[in-house]
């Protein structure tokens, strides 16, 4: 089991210094991995936020060993060779730290129907595989062309290559919807959420069986379930995550952010969230 952190760069970490700050206090105390959110804009209240390229590259010039990257960028409404070459790039700059986590995206109304934007699931989901081939395909340095009911690409050859042989993809989507996990199958790991409800144990082990049905190889791949952890309670927390990992996850990824503190959706971010926020990454992670 591996823990990392995820968050809004909104409010007072929409600035790259502090979210790079918070990102070296978070390595500090062992976490394994930082992840950022990626929106335009995502609720009524317009939170100031950074650009997660931007923010992940003074992340990955604060930091040495944290995995970084983003928990999701939407691809549907990104081109995806500008993806490639800001992906490519933040992996050269961290040394190989970078996994890109992609989704169709959500709150679609904002992040898509604000700017004109595709908005259906079944369009964007097939925007979603176009572009996670092209990206893939990019990433490899060699002759590259594509050729898609929604993107085309005359041949070319995208270099520099990531640090990595190829950046791992980890694929978001609510569980029990079979084609998210379908698609993640494909590429490197799964973060499935359970929509109204944490997902259980017994969940994880559902997800499992059914993602390892559709895997054709057999590379590793990992299971990443979001949850939460009192960080002051070692024994309460030693003993949720053990379930977890008894039922394949490979990595716990607490959720750091105003809501899990009580502040409610939809409202201006209160300072006092920023200071709770720091206090959980500072305690650091669970261990079993």
């Amino acid at each position: 089991m591996q823990y990392g952190i995820n968050l809004p760069p909104f409010d007072d970490f929409s600035d790259p210094r502090a979210l790079a700050e918070l990102a070296h206090e978070a390595e500090q105390a062992g976490w394994d991995g930082f992840f950022i959110w990626d929106h335009i804009i995502f609720d009524p209240s317009f939170h100031p936020m950074v650009d997660p390229c931007v923010g992940l590259a003074a992340v990955a010039l604060s930091t040495s060993r944290i995995r970084i990257g983003t928990m999701l960028t939407p691809l549907p409404r990104r081109r995806p060779w500008k993806l490639a070459r800001e992906t490519v790039s933040l992996d050269r700059l961290s040394n190989g730290r970078l996994i890109l986590g992609v989704g169709i995206g959500d709150p679609f109304q904002w992040d898509y129907g604000f700017f004109g934007e595709e908005t259906d699931a079944w369009v964007r989901a097939q925007h979603l595989d176009e572009g996670l081939d092209i990206v893939a395909g990019l990433w490899s340095g060699e002759h590259f062309s594509y050729q898609g009911q929604h993107y085309q690409l005359r041949e070319v050859i995208f270099r520099p290559k990531p640090v990595q042989p190829r950046i791992p993809i980890w694929v978001g989507g609510n569980w029990p919807n079979k084609p998210p996990m379908r698609r993640a199958a494909r590429w490197d790991g799964a973060i499935p959420a359970g929509g109204d409800k944490a997902l259980t144990p017994d969940d994880w082990r559902d997800i499992g069986a059914y993602i390892k049905q559709y895997r054709q190889h057999d590379a590793p791949f990992d299971l990443v379930h979001a949850g939460a952890t009192t960080g002051t309670d070692r024994d309460a927390d030693t003993a949720l995550i053990a379930a977890y990992a008894e039922a394949g996850v490979t990595w716990w990824v607490e959720g750091i952010d105003p809501w899990r503190f009580g502040q409610r959706w939809e409202e201006p971010w209160s300072p006092r969230y920023s200071h709770l926020m720091r206090e959980r990454v500072r305690n650091g992670p669970p261990r079993l």
